[in-house]
């Protein structure tokens, strides 16, 4: 397995530098076609008066017009950064960043973004909620450090707890962990019986298949297992975290469970999620 199309979600207020060198960098690892993606839309004024209608439309096509020129002038960064390095194209729309960036991840073996402002924050029509991205995208998304211009990928931490969305996070991962020096699975539990304890020793086995060296790590926590897991990732100053992503539609809205969440809002790591 291996990535042969990176998504690069950008946002439109940028900075774009740090991120866009992340994904070129993977491109050029990986062999893939790099897509910059930039969306974002401007809201209809809300007016109460008739004769204010004409005025909010008008105020409404020139927020959408400087949303156009500005899609223009991220594109011209994008490949004014890439520079014939990797094969490329461009998506851009006047659009919800969600919903655009999540149909546009068909195109995708992975998809890149931030999570600058953490999970579920920040405008929505300006900036992608990475939350919903990666329980809708159907697709591991790569939520880097903020501010990062590399991603250091030596030592792997799966955030391990035997559901389906792991299982998938860990496969989605293999091409990244093979290039990794230490990889270790952990998981993180109140009462870890045997059956969990095998869990972990089938991963490892799963990832020696692959050739893929991991330890593991069982953790019997009384404490907040969100918390307990992000200490143990801060001791060993870990690189890169693989996680199962978890959560809910409530009516349009897509919410993310508590550990996902702690995970979306510390910015000093690269989590690769999957759901």
């Amino acid at each position: 397995m291996t990535y042969r199309s990176i998504l690069l979600n950008l946002g439109i207020d940028g900075p774009i530098e740090p991120l866009t060198r992340i994904a070129i960098d993977l491109a050029k690892r990986f062999d893939a076609r790099l897509i910059g993606f930039c969306a974002a839309d401007a809201p209809l004024p809300v007016t109460m008066a008739p004769e204010g209608a004409a005025i909010a439309a008008e105020l409404w096509e020139q927020s959408r017009d400087e949303i156009r020129q500005r899609l223009g002038s991220v594109r011209g960064e994008f490949e004014s950064l890439v520079a014939g390095a990797v094969k490329t194209d461009w998506r851009g729309a006047i659009e919800n960043p969600d919903h655009a960036l999540v149909r546009s991840s068909r195109l995708a073996d992975l998809i890149v973004t931030s999570a600058s402002q953490g999970a579920s924050k920040g405008d929505s029509y300006r900036t992608a909620d990475p939350g919903s991205l990666v329980l809708r995208a159907g697709r591991p998304v790569l939520v880097a450090a903020h501010g990062a211009a590399s991603l250091p990928a030596g030592k792997v931490v799966i955030a391990w707890k035997d559901t389906r969305e792991a299982r998938r996070a860990v496969a989605d991962a293999v091409p990244l962990m093979t290039l990794a020096n230490d990889v270790t699975i952990v998981a993180v539990d109140r009462n870890p019986d045997d059956w969990i304890k095998d869990s972990v020793k089938d991963v490892a086995s799963f990832l020696a298949g692959h050739g893929i060296k991991a330890r593991t790590e069982v953790i019997k926590t009384d404490d907040d297992q969100a918390n307990r897991l992000l200490d143990f990732l801060a001791s060993i100053n870990a690189e890169l975290i693989v996680s199962g992503a978890y959560g809910h539609s409530r009516l349009r809205e897509w919410v993310v469970g508590g550990v996902t969440r702690s995970l979306l809002n510390e910015f000093w790591l690269n989590r690769l999620m999957s759901s």
